[in-house]
């Protein structure tokens, strides 16, 4: 019996028992290995590349979350703007299923750095270390002697180098550049929580890559969970021309009836997930080509035409057309996407630097006391909750402005007070004025808030009082 001719309901990286079986998927060249390589590198040098960008002396993209700052192309973000989260989150959100509607699991196959970084780094090293997938079966199945000791260490010993520089460059994202480099240079003993934490990222990186692989896109991945909710008959998917192979090639059936498919494996030996193309859409999928470069070649030894295994759609394989279905559902996905980008613009066009909300303080709304020359005065107490989102820090000095101010008096037991960027803090103001400057009970006047006395924050707030 073929070992790759399994039952249907059957993983291929599982045997009967449920323990795993390690895959060995086999080297093939084509166009698409071709064009997803060229893809590889682009998505790899952009994240190597990205942290060590800067725009005006700040890092291209930040997440520092011990300090909550943040730099998302250049545009900085403090703890408080949390909310324009949402924006990032649901664009993702709908981006990932327009996509997903239109071109299927692109994103598994060609940007997910589980493949990527399996695919251009990892396994060419053990291509490169133990050879090609037969020989990896071998050294495997073999006992243990210095050959394969060896070749196992040399191996991992890459494997770790390469997990090394992934760790860093992640973690020159969360860091910073700058600092991860002065990191580097000292002692581990120095700042032990970002050794810790490389440690950790760093045994993350090489055992998924490097051993757990195909079982993180075939157990843990959700995308392939949902992605039948999103794909239809007329999503692109990586689909097997049954109407032009079938049936296969077999002895006992008429030369003149049999199709293309000679049931050689060659697209499942290829397959680094392990399944067999030519029986559908399947979860474990992820729209690598492996198998239509694998097929493609095995055609051409053939004198066959190219395209028995290719990208296409479910409708197209039956000749049915649907142009309003295709398109519909992807429209209203990038309508939906189109919005949220511009609500996301508009609020953060209408950010403000300094923000500040005005509370009453105290249990009661004023209070009234006599002065030893016998005249009432009136007390307003205002707690100011101020946020700073500015780049300098500020003195901030409280003024009124208007034909009252030099009625009322300003106290505040800090003068003046000290704002650093991207921080929440509370000022308590007091008011206190005549009440013969009220009417029925209130007064309206302008509240500034001033830095070197420039205004860089006006409200009218309003002061009460008794209505006698």
């Amino acid at each position: 019996m073929n070992p790759y001719d399994l039952h249907p309901e059957r993983l291929a990286t599982t045997d009967e028992h449920g323990k795993r079986v390690y895959l060995y998927p086999e080297d093939v060249q084509g166009k698409w290995r071709s064009r997803r390589k060229a893809v590889f590198v682009f998505l790899i040098l952009i994240y190597i590349i990205t942290p060590w960008l800067y725009i005006d002396g700040k890092q291209l993209m930040l997440f520092d979350i011990p300090n909550r700052y943040f730099i998302i192309m250049g545009q900085e973000f403090w703890a408080h703007d949390t909310p324009y989260l949402f924006f990032i989150l649901a664009f993702f959100l709908f981006f990932i299923a327009a996509v997903t509607s239109v071109l299927g699991r692109v994103w598994c196959g060609w940007t997910c750095p589980q493949t990527v970084f399996t695919e251009l780094l990892y396994r060419p090293i053990e291509k490169l270390v133990e050879g090609k997938a037969v020989q990896r079966r071998k050294l495997d199945e073999s006992p243990w002697g210095w050959g394969k000791f060896s070749k196992r260490s040399l191996k991992w010993l890459l494997f770790l180098f390469v997990s090394l520089v992934i760790s860093h460059s992640f973690l020159g994202y969360f860091l910073g550049t700058h600092y991860l480099v002065k990191v580097v240079a000292r002692s581990p003993f120095e700042h032990w929580e970002s050794f810790i934490f490389m440690l950790v990222v760093t045994g993350i990186t090489l055992f998924d890559f490097g051993w757990f692989r195909e079982q993180f896109c075939i157990i843990m991945c959700p995308y392939g969970r949902f992605q039948s909710v999103i794909m239809d008959s007329n999503s692109l998917v990586v689909a097997y021309d049954y109407n032009r192979g079938e049936p296969r090639r077999q002895k006992s059936i008429d030369k003149e009836s049999q199709g293309d498919c000679i049931d050689c494996f060659h697209c499942v030996r290829a397959c680094p997930t392990g399944i067999d193309i030519r029986r559908g859409t399947q979860l474990e999928c992820i729209a690598c080509t492996m198998c239509i470069d694998a097929c493609d070649n095995m055609m051409d030894k053939l004198k066959k035409p190219f395209g028995l295994i290719r990208y296409t759609t479910e409708n197209s394989l039956i000749n049915k057309k649907s142009i309003a279905r295709t398109f519909k559902r992807p429209l209203v996905y990038f309508f939906i996407m189109g919005l949220i980008v511009s609500i996301g613009i508009y609020s953060l066009s209408g950010r403000q630097k300094l923000k500040a909300q005005f509370l009453r303080g105290g249990n009661q709304a004023y209070q009234e006391i006599v002065l030893q020359t016998g005249t009432k005065e009136i007390t307003n107490h205002f707690r100011i909750e101020l946020t700073y989102q500015g780049k300098k820090e500020l003195n901030l000095v409280f003024d009124l402005d208007g034909e009252l101010k030099d009625r009322i008096k300003i106290v505040t037991p800090i003068k003046p007070f000290f704002m650093k960027k991207g921080r929440k803090k509370v000022a308590n103001v007091f008011l206190k004025f005549n009440p013969k400057i009220l009417r029925n009970g209130v007064v309206k006047i302008p509240f500034l808030i001033k830095h070197e006395n420039e205004i860089i924050f006006n409200k009218e707030i309003i002061l009460v009082g008794p209505l006698k």
